[in-house]
């Protein structure tokens, strides 16, 4: 069995693991708000493959 990570399951990883931060530590908002911007940005544009 392959496990392939693309930028169409990068994402919600990022995201879950962004979530669940949050809910842990909230003042660490702000700084996971902008990596995942940037790290969706940067998938987006074909940067992270």
């Amino acid at each position: 069995m392959h496990l392939h990570l693309g930028g169409a399951h990068l994402q919600p990883i990022v995201a879950l693991a962004a979530g669940v931060l949050i809910l842990a530590r909230p003042r660490l908002l702000n700084y996971i708000v902008a990596a995942y911007l940037i790290l969706s940005g940067l998938i987006g544009l074909g940067f992270l493959r």
